[in-house]
């Protein structure tokens, strides 16, 4: 579904719902055949639209997230909330309406936002084991009493909470999420970050349950993390280990930090996605904070990224195609199409369709469904379900970064702020990066997880490009005007000393702990 911007010979397809005055459904125009290099035009200042239209496709408005209804308080969601109403389309989608989906996120700069989203271990403060689903219930019903957030809930079980463009939700492994609202400043996304935890601890003081802040489960293995009850996560679990020996690792026991940033046009997309992707093991070395397993140190600054290299390789890694002349949303769209897919929501149930590509999907191919052809529902959730170092939507999720305590939670949005938000530091950045090979990129990937800041790159240590990047982000945040850069503190002590997260850890581990994992609860608890 797509209308057609057109102004002089270049073409944008940009994804909008509309309802007229009338309350009458509005007809859809689609592009066909439109060629990449129309396509990476700017998608900005088109102060009249034309509607090119081979052909009308009839959309009905659906209010609430992802098929849902509301139901006193509550909402019933097929995955993640959507960021816009959903959309039910009654012609089969083809690849251009997908690749209009993700043109659709071209803004100009006056709409960038910033979106953060962040993962924590709840645990019980006197056994520090993990919270059970019936205690995270407790905590997602306490908070949305108290502080009015909507419930979201899989059938007659509550999984997350919304609030505004706010919403709260749970990870297979009972990690508590927050995905932030789309914010203008740094400021405004750590103020979010606090009001949060504010409202968490309100609630959780009672319950005697404190939040961690770190990258991996440090002291419980698997299978002493309860499992939650959601649809989506089961398939998951049955699937993982089919396509890689760490995937439960990754479900169950990893926390993140990332940011979702926007872009103007394709050709911004391009330049963002490129430098995301090869300042990513950057950004994993500086926030690396996950040294322990199961109660010993591991081997590991960055056990949660390591973790991703054997997750399974069709829907992870540094995407090598991003680099190629061709790239673009169409190239994306291709690769996405062939990721196999996990699930298919219908009815409010989960259908299990791993193994199975959305190509085949377009094409009503689909064996768990027969016959049945895609939504925009569909795509959406599917490309959620695709889990490289960075990862396109109608936005660019920077995906590297370790979970960690409230400070670095607002220091890994204003890093990549400051670097994809200006010109100038952006560019910089892909003056740096031009001539890495593919080969070099890989090597970063593969070897910060275990050596961090101190891996060697070309003649020196990735230590002296990371102070050039850091120092780059903060003079983009500068050049911002909203007196924003005190929020890096935290990396340029890191980019400092060249001493990650994760080595300060260990520090304490094999000094003033005693080689005993607990204290670790108490070091990094929210």
């Amino acid at each position: 579904m797509a209308l057609l911007l057109q102004m002089g010979s270049s073409y944008c397809i940009r994804t909008e719902i509309f309802r007229h005055k009338s309350g009458q459904n509005v007809g859809l125009s689609r592009a066909n055949n439109i060629e990449a290099a129309k396509l990476k035009e700017n998608c900005i200042g088109f102060s009249s639209v034309s509607c090119y239209s081979p052909r009308k496709t009839q959309i009905f408005h659906v209010d609430n997230a992802v098929l849902g209804h509301k139901r006193g308080h509550s909402v019933i969601v097929a995955a993640s909330p959507p960021t816009e109403d959903a959309v039910i389309v009654t012609e089969p989608l083809t690849k251009e309406d997908l690749v209009g989906y993700l043109a659709s996120g071209c803004k100009p700069k006056e709409n960038w936002r910033i979106g953060t989203e962040h993962e924590k271990f709840g645990f019980e403060l006197k056994t520090l084991r993990p919270m059970k689903y019936e205690q995270i219930a407790e905590l997602l019903n306490g908070i949305s009493e108290r502080f009015d957030w909507e419930k979201v809930m899989e059938g007659d079980k509550i999984i997350g909470l919304k609030q505004g463009k706010q919403s709260i939700s749970l990870e297979p492994g009972g990690q508590f999420e927050l995905s932030g609202a789309p914010l203008e400043t740094l400021h405004q996304t750590c103020a979010e970050v606090n009001s949060h935890l504010y409202q968490v601890k309100a609630v959780t003081e009672e319950m005697g349950i404190g939040f961690l802040g770190i990258g991996f489960q440090p002291k419980w293995r698997i299978k002493d993390i309860p499992i939650m009850p959601k649809g989506r996560y089961e398939i998951m679990r049955n699937y993982m280990p089919k396509v890689g020996t760490l995937g439960l690792d990754m479900m169950f026991r990893t926390c993140t930090v990332q940011v979702n940033l926007d872009f103007s046009s394709e050709a911004d997309m391009i330049r963002k996605f490129r430098a995301g992707l090869a300042l990513q093991p950057i950004a994993t070395a500086l926030f690396a904070n996950s040294p322990f397993t199961e109660g010993k140190p591991n081997g590991f600054l960055s056990m949660r990224s390591q973790i991703w290299t054997d997750t399974d390789n069709n829907r992870t890694g540094m995407l090598p195609f991003v680099f190629d002349d061709s790239f673009g949303f169409e190239q994306y769209v291709d690769y996405a199409l062939d990721v196999p897919m996990y699930f298919v929501y219908r009815k409010k149930k989960y259908i299990d369709c791993t193994g199975m590509t959305f190509r085949d999907f377009l094409a009503g191919k689909l064996s768990c469904i027969p016959g049945e052809l895609p939504t925009l529902n569909d795509w959406e959730n599917h490309l959620t379900t695709i889990f490289p170092e960075v990862r396109l939507k109608r936005y660019l999720e920077m995906r590297g970064a370790d979970g960690g305590p409230w400070r670095r939670l607002c220091a890994l949005p204003a890093f990549w702020v400051g670097i994809l938000y200006d010109e100038v530091a952006l560019q910089n950045v892909l003056d740096i990066t031009a001539d890495w090979t593919p080969e070099e990129r890989q090597m970063l990937r593969d070897k910060v997880p275990i050596t961090g800041l101190k891996t060697p790159f070309r003649d020196g240590l990735l230590k002296h490009v990371a102070q050039d990047v850091v120092k780059l982000a903060k003079d983009g945040l500068e050049r911002r005007g909203f007196k924003e850069s005190g929020f890096l503190n935290e990396v340029a002590e890191v980019v400092r000393t060249g001493v990650t997260p994760a080595e300060r850890l260990l520090e304490l581990y094999n000094g003033k702990w005693g080689q005993q994992i607990d204290p670790v609860f108490e070091e990094l608890l929210y």
